[in-house]
This record gives C-alpha cells, structure tokens and sequence, in this order.
C-alpha cells in the first residue's frame, strides 16, 4: 500500500514527480473513458437518426408512387389508362435521362486527386528549399 502523499512543502522533488505522473496518467485514463462514453452515445443517435431517415425515404418513395398513380389516374379521364401510363413514364425516363446527364457533368469535373492542395504542398517545398539555400 501506498503511503499517504505528503504534503507539497514536505514531498521531495522525486515523490512530486512520481504523484504527478501517476495523476497524469489518471487524468488521462479519465478523459478517454468520458471520450469513450461520449462516442458511443454518438454514435447510438447517429445510428437512430438514419433509420429514422431511411424510413422517412421509403415513406417518400411510397408517397411518390402514390402521386404518380394519381397523375396516370388524372390523364385516364382523358386518354385510355394505358396511354396515360406510358405518357407518364416517358416523362419519368426523361426527368431520369436529364438528371444522368447533369451528374455525369458533374463528376467529369471531378478530380481524384486534390489538385490545389497538391500544388501548395509544391509551392511550400520549392520556398522552403529556395529558403535554405540562401
């Protein structure tokens, strides 16, 4: 058993670094067990909230299947119903084709690699060997 630390005024500088390393490591072991705890109630809401928005995302898939039967059953009162479903579909595909279009744009300007990023990290390194030869 571990004696009763002296006081301050009487430890020696040697028994002062030993309780200051030992309480160093106890705040340490402290402060990753709250960090710990906190993470994982992190991730516990985390992982709540995307199942709740994955379920708000198929509720909205059903809501817009149910929209879209409502337009097919609007365009029947005018047309056969299998008219106005293909007319409906064809609407579809090219809401669909357009936005493949769009994001195909986007990810041809994409980049793989961090180009601005790469170019300072090459600026920085011709200064500092500029600097150290002078």
């Amino acid at each position: 058993m571990n004696p009763e630390p002296k006081p301050a005024a009487e430890a020696s500088m040697g028994e002062l670094m030993t309780q200051l390393s030992s309480q160093t490591s106890r705040l340490v072991r402290d402060e990753m067990r709250l960090a710990q705890k906190e993470f994982v109630e992190s991730v516990k809401h985390a992982g709540i909230g995307a199942g709740l928005f994955s379920a708000a995302g198929l509720v909205a898939v059903f809501g817009l299947g149910s929209v879209i039967t409502a337009v097919i059953a609007a365009l029947s009162l005018v047309v056969p119903v299998w008219a106005a479903a293909l007319i409906v579909a064809v609407v579809l595909f090219a809401v669909a084709g357009i936005a493949a279009l769009v994001s195909k744009k986007q990810l041809d300007q994409a980049s793989p690699t961090p180009e601005m990023t790469v170019a300072n990290v090459k600026q920085d390194i011709h200064e500092l060997k500029d600097a150290h030869d002078r």
